[in-house]
């Protein structure tokens, strides 16, 4: 079959889809990805083309204003100021992304020669596959998309009975309209959609049935017990091996043989508004525990200072090949990130700043591989350290080993390969 694939976001949002596009080549298909340019070149080995798309909301990752709104929770007049304006350039932003999308489709309805749609639940490629005329699958790579009775919508902020927990995910879908503007206009203008029940649902077919969903995480990082439709299948994360050629840089190579394994330090973009900040909360931590560490300093410029010869900064390292390597791992929380570090079997700190991240690092302290939550905007230097001290317990690190072998043991490229078989 010939897939295309649709993503957006940034490198954490492309790389579960350039596994997945592996997978699906491995299996002798052939693959098409739309993805942000930025990004887009990490699925190159794996498909058969792939289409740049404009980066959209990534041209915003330098917004320190945008930063500040989030972190205050748009608290105050200056806060709704700025959240008013995030919301603005946010939907100027994706307006982009929708005109290449638009014109992605009326390419493919030309060509006719694809066979399923396969896209990031928050990219309407529902309705690309609807014009087409082919099914589609929506993926979630975060547990707040698909509403269960289970546990509410990670991203509502406020205790609910558990009679209210479906209820709750109506909050992420306002959200994600709200920034990101409706699809119903752009389907009936840029793609000639009649206006139809569910039309914007990424969970519905257009005839109103349950349309398959996989959700590109662990079930193991879920509550206890959690139920979801027949439709939806928590296939385990989608994981991109690092390149066969790939060789770790000689001065990193040299930092990891001259003594104990160190703690991994990184963020992503995810620094806040204030990355100098963040770098010397990182630094005092860490020279004030004496550990040999690995900092990567990310998109957001964080660049611990003073911290000696223990510390070694680097750009971008696969996670794959690094985390093992690791005594502990301290990032942001991110779905990819975390993924990685389970299947590492590593301890972890998560320092949350937003979205499904606070989620995940309760989650993993609730199963016991991971110290208390750290929230990125409150983090001191004593917090950062005593979590880091916790997570080193042999305990700790018992403990994730163990769940390591589980979430290894998933394969959930191997197993979304075969839904989407299923679905063709």
């Amino acid at each position: 079959m010939k897939a295309l694939l649709v993503t957006h976001g940034s490198r954490g949002d492309v790389q579960p889809f350039a596994a997945l596009a592996a997978g699906l080549t491995d299996a002798g298909h052939e693959v098409v990805l739309a993805a942000p340019a930025s990004s887009a070149t990490l699925a190159e080995p794996h498909c058969a083309r792939v289409i740049p798309l404009d980066d959209g909301t990534n041209k915003l990752v330098g917004d320190r204003a945008a930063w500040q709104a989030v972190e205050s929770n748009f608290r105050g007049l200056r806060g709704k100021r700025l959240g008013w304006r995030l919301l603005r350039h946010n939907r100027l932003a994706m307006s982009r992304v929708f005109d290449d999308l638009a014109e992605l489709t009326r390419h493919l309805v030309r060509a006719d020669d694809v066979d399923v749609v396969v896209h990031q639940v928050n990219v309407p490629g529902q309705a690309i596959a609807e014009r087409l005329g082919v099914p589609a699958v929506a993926v979630c790579l975060q547990p707040f998309w698909v509403p269960t009775a289970s546990f509410p919508d990670p991203l509502f902020p406020y205790r609910l009975p558990a009679a209210l927990n479906r209820t709750s995910y109506l909050s992420t879908k306002l959200f994600v309209r709200a920034f990101t503007g409706g699809i119903g206009r752009w389907r009936r203008t840029e793609l000639d959609l009649p206006r139809r029940r569910h039309g914007r649902n990424p969970l519905r077919r257009p005839d109103g049935t349950p349309a398959p969903v996989l959700q590109a995480f662990s079930r193991h990082v879920l509550p206890a017990g959690s139920r979801y439709p027949d439709s939806v299948h928590t296939v385990g994360f989608l994981f991109l091996p690092a390149p066969p050629d790939w060789t770790p840089p000689p001065d990193l190579a040299r930092f990891l043989d001259d003594g104990e394994p160190p703690v991994y330090v990184g963020f992503g973009s995810m620094v806040g508004s204030d990355p100098a900040r963040t770098g010397r909360i990182v630094a005092d931590a860490l020279r004030s525990l004496g550990v040999r560490a690995v900092v990567a300093v990310g998109r957001g410029g964080m660049a611990p200072e003073g911290v000696g010869k223990g510390i070694h900064c680097l750009t971008h390292a696969p996670h794959d090949w690094l985390f093992p390597r690791m005594a502990a791992v301290v990032h942001h929380g991110g779905a990819g990130t975390t993924g990685a570090a389970l299947a590492a079997g590593r301890p972890q700190v998560v320092c949350p700043f937003m979205f499904d991240q606070p989620f995940f690092g309760r989650r993993l302290h609730s199963s016991g591989v991971a110290a208390p939550v750290q929230p990125l905007r409150e983090l001191t230097a004593a917090g950062l350290a005593t979590a880091i001290r916790e997570a080193l317990d042999p305990t700790m690190t018992a403990r994730a080993a163990a769940l390591g072998e589980l979430v290894r043991a998933e394969d959930g490229v191997r197993a979304a390969v075969k839904v989407v078989e299923s679905v063709v």
